[in-house]
């Protein structure tokens, strides 16, 4: 098949998620074959959405979306499907096919190479039947990306491949991307990452439901669009001062009477040509407000000590070079002593690569009931009272079958709309998004009402596990300036450098060390 080629083409689509809800409005834009392109726009306006109308999981309610025939297609998407967590590595991958694929271990093994997920240690097997609900966030990633791969698509689209990777993990994507022969679609707001590989970009606009095609890598595109913009409001300031100047003739004249009135109606006349020669600016995405995550009042003292924790032993191994990587091997929990003792004011930084046992140590301490404290008992203790706000990077602590309303409310004794209203604005979630159930939400959105809910929660330990996943990147440096701000204890865990550099860290704590 000729490199090049259009291989897929919308034409006059449009589309719309839910009522009042509008994601496409009449878009034409093409892919062409061994392109690799990057998909951005705000959270909320339909990347996703997009990517379902490609693989046909959607169908447009206007226009048509032509697939070159025979073209295979594979999406990878953000977060594994609550329904498949319960499924083993085996079934996982076999669920991708429609069909039985009678050699499916072998597959397995030899996509997990290519995304670095196989065990290299002697007498360590892949385990097909381990259950994937038991992988960490960023052995997830992996296995979504793998099961994309598996069936060898000549269109791969992958829906915010790096959440959840350590550093290693993004490079190894980012080389084999670079690498990769055939056509790619990414969405990410990771924008170091995008420009390593981009040739050019679609942009969704959540304000006109267009799709804008650029040529160029990220940064590139970043630029056209400034500039776009810049000439656009210099072209409209210009006409602006013409058609103020011609209004005030029509007003001078036009109280002339006789043949000035004739002056002063074709100045009238002229202003209108004007007015209708003005072109709309293109919008920048929105950022959230700054935001302050409230502390909570009266506690003083010790509010949280570990005293032990557990790291996966042997995990993550290392290569010939050195370098940890994340292998699926699940490794051998052991018992560290450890001396952490946060008090008002004090800011952790958790670091280790995936699987070491970073999240399960975070929800450990946010749930003293759950299954992670009770192996956990007595290694830690938070202080009586404390409320404890965690951010967590699968949001399964918000109920999604509640409205965003509904979940706000619920943190507070005496809600008040008005007010619950305002913080979530804040964080751009208002009109009918308001009162859409949580899962409705795209996954961004979702981070978004996760923050707002801290807010409203004012808590005396915050905890964030990787809170930058699926967070449009205008919105990371008031993230950063809020948690920075934050006056009580917290914890952090985060992959991302740039995001970490912006915020106080008073110590941290490496499991891998």
């Amino acid at each position: 098949m000729p490199r090049g080629e259009v291989i897929v083409r919308f034409e006059k689509v449009s589309h719309d998620f839910g009522i009042k809800k509008p994601i496409l409005v009449v878009v034409d834009f093409s892919v062409r074959r061994g392109t690799k392109s990057t998909l951005m726009g705000q959270n909320g306006a339909g990347k996703s959405t997009l990517f379902e109308l490609i693989t046909r999981a959607q169908t447009p309610e206007g226009g048509t979306i032509h697939i070159q025939q025979g073209l295979s297609v594979a999406l990878s998407q953000q977060v594994v499907p609550r329904r498949q967590m319960g499924l083993t590595v085996r079934e996982f991958f076999q669920s991708v096919f429609p069909k039985k694929v009678y050699d499916i271990d072998p597959r397995i093994e030899k996509v997990l190479e290519v995304v670095n997920l196989m065990p290299h240690h002697a007498g360590e097997r892949t385990p097909h039947e381990r259950i994937i609900q038991t992988f960490s966030g960023g052995q997830q990633a992996r296995l979504l990306l793998a099961s994309a791969l598996i069936q060898n698509p000549d269109l791969l689209l992958l829906d915010e491949p790096t959440n959840n990777l350590d550093r290693e993990g993004i490079a190894h994507l980012t080389k084999f991307l670079i690498d990769y022969k055939k056509t790619v679609i990414v969405i990410s707001h990771d924008a170091e990452f995008l420009n390593s590989f981009t040739q050019g970009v679609f942009y969704l606009d959540i304000h006109t439901h267009k799709v804008e095609q650029y040529v160029g890598n990220y940064f590139d595109v970043v630029a056209q669009i400034t500039t776009r913009i810049e000439k656009e409001n210099r072209k409209n300031a210009l006409l602006a001062k013409k058609i103020q100047e011609n209004k005030d003739k029509a007003n001078f004249f036009g109280g002339k009477g006789g043949q000035m009135r004739m002056v002063a109606k074709r100045m009238r006349e002229k202003a209108e040509v004007l007015e209708e020669e003005k072109v709309e600016v293109r919008r920048e995405d929105k950022a959230i407000r700054s935001f302050r995550i409230p502390f909570q009042e009266g506690l003083i003292g010790e509010i949280l000590t570990i005293s032990s924790l557990m790291v996966v032993k042997n995990h993550p191994s290392t290569d010939s070079t050195g370098s940890p990587q994340a292998k699926l091997g699940a490794g051998k929990p052991v018992e560290r002593k450890v001396k952490v003792s946060l008090r008002k004011n004090n800011h952790l930084l958790l670091a280790g690569p995936n699987g070491i046992g970073k999240s399960t140590l975070l929800q450990a301490l946010a749930a003293p009931t759950s299954p992670e404290a009770s192996k956990s008992k007595k290694s830690f203790e938070i202080a009586a009272d404390v409320c404890v706000g965690y951010y967590r990077q699968d949001f399964s602590n918000l109920d999604f079958d509640k409205t965003v309303y509904q979940e706000l409310s619920a943190v507070l004794s005496r809600p008040i709309e008005e007010e619950v209203r305002k913080v979530a604005a804040g964080f751009l979630i208002s009109g009918d998004t308001f009162h859409s159930k949580i899962g409705t939400l795209s996954e961004g959105q979702k981070g978004l009402v996760a923050f707002a809910r801290l807010v409203l929660l004012k808590p005396g330990l915050l905890i964030l596990d990787e809170p930058t996943n699926h967070i449009n990147f205008r919105h990371l440096p008031v993230i950063a300036a809020a948690l920075d701000a934050y006056e009580g204890p917290m914890i952090l865990v985060s992959h991302v450098p740039e995001f970490v550099k912006q915020i106080r860290i008073d110590e941290v704590l490496d499991l891998a060390k």
